[in-house]
């Protein structure tokens, strides 16, 4: 792992997987008496207010522990082992591709140096638990500097559900933002209808014509729109083109209703949209292959301030969807309520099981029905390309009782409850 690769798309424009919207939350700290830890993930960059004090001074906006202390009048100075530290549960697990940990205002008390760690522990963990996890370094022990955002790349392709600010000795750190794409447990998802677009499934609004007044990644995020500046605006078009929005989907699946809301757009409303669709799961590219999107909304006339509610027909298999606004406008919200078709989710589970640390999957296959020894074996062959690999890594476990015995179907059984191959 290395925190010197840079993503081919700068990993700010991906979902902060730290977002309490997504349902981010502090579990545990060893110490914020100055300010509280769960300030670290509050959605708007710090503030800082001079001479405002509290009972415990300087009140800060962000996540501020005591200063650390020696042993004695001899040893004033704390170790370089003594730090501070906090927990933060993702809320969406995925991969991470970068971090930021910003000291905003924090001048004369922010920490000398600091790292972020990761861990996959599934469930709901206690404290005891994610504190006897197995920690992985995303971003080792680095200086920081005050009142700055430091960035750090990540390049790791595990799946996290945790991560862990630490910081050495102690001090005040604003902000912190984990940067990813969300990778949800297929097994989560079977049988389900969900929105195959949202941000805590895996949907990525991937491009834009226009983000002039906000982003695209509004668009999908978590709940409603409270305001007009937490949806997507363009700027006013002087010429005959429309603007769009292309989202990335879950997995490959049915859309079978969207929800188009334009809720607080009231004289910024687009006049009309439409949805196409394009299917990608054949290795085509929906940025360069015109040709292959296909309609599945026809131009619909939009009202101001209104969520529009709409079924669709269905029966093709989309991966990708591509929302055009004509002429432009803004968008609180776009809902596109669906399922997986079993490539979508075969293809999903194969990704989820490659990014899963090597005792997570090994658990998951023994829970399908493999044996210990097949599921080592299986976990070992990663990373699978696709079914036919995941087909010849089945075969050469080897069963006892020949390609078609009862060991054979066992094994088949098990992977295709699990992965869909």
């Amino acid at each position: 792992m290395s925190t010197s690769q840079t993503p081919s798309t700068p990993f700010t424009e991906l979902v902060n997987l730290a977002s309490r919207l997504l349902g981010a939350g502090v579990v545990a700290t060893n110490e914020d008496t100055f300010a509280e830890a769960e300030n670290l993930l509050v959605t708007k960059p710090a503030e800082f207010r001079a001479h405002t004090f509290g009972h415990k001074g300087q009140i800060m906006d962000g996540w501020e522990s005591k200063r650390r202390r020696g042993v004695s009048a001899e040893q004033p100075h704390p170790t370089d082992e003594d730090h501070d530290w906090t927990i933060v549960r993702l809320g969406a697990a995925g991969l991470i591709r970068g971090v930021i940990v910003d000291t905003a205002h924090f001048t004369g008390n922010y920490p000398e140096s600091g790292s972020v760690q990761a861990a996959s522990v599934p469930g709901i963990p206690s404290v005891e638990e994610l504190e006897a996890a197995e920690w992985v370094d995303l971003v080792p022990r680095t200086a920081l500097q005050g009142d700055t955002a430091h960035e750090f790349a990540v390049s790791d392709d595990t799946r996290y559900t945790h991560v862990r600010l630490n910081i050495w000795p102690d001090g005040g750190v604003a902000r912190l933002r984990v940067y990813g794409e969300v990778l949800p447990d297929p097994r989560d998802l079977d049988g389900l209808t969900f929105d195959l677009a949202a941000q805590e499934f895996g949907g990525v609004a991937e491009a834009a014509s226009d983000r002039y007044f906000s982003s695209p990644h509004n668009l999908n995020s978590p709940g409603r729109a409270t305001v007009m500046g937490e949806g997507w605006e363009t700027r006013r078009r002087r010429d005959k083109a429309n603007d769009w929005v292309q989202i990335a989907l879950a997995g490959g699946g049915e859309v079978l209703a969207a929800e188009v809301d334009t809720t607080h757009f009231v004289a910024n409303a687009p006049g009309w949209a439409d949805l196409v669709g394009y299917d990608a799961s054949n290795g085509g590219n929906p940025s360069d292959d015109a040709d292959g999107w296909f309609e599945i909304l026809p131009r619909t006339r939009l009202q101001p301030d209104t969520r529009h509610r709409l079924r669709l027909p269905g029966g093709r298999a989309v991966t990708h969807v591509r929302i055009n606004v004509y002429p432009d406008g803004g968008l609180a919200r776009l809902r596109l309520t669906g399922k997986l078709t079993e490539a979508g989710r075969a293809a999903l589970a194969l990704r989820w099981f490659n990014a899963l640390p090597a005792a997570e999957a090994e658990t998951a296959l023994t829970e399908a029905g493999l044996n210990p020894a097949e599921a080592t074996g299986l976990t070992a062959a990663r990373p699978l390309a696709d079914a036919a690999a995941t087909t010849a890594a089945v075969a050469a476990l080897q069963p006892a009782d020949g390609p078609d015995g009862e060991q054979s179907s066992r094994r088949r059984s098990a992977i295709w409850r699990l992965l869909g191959v």
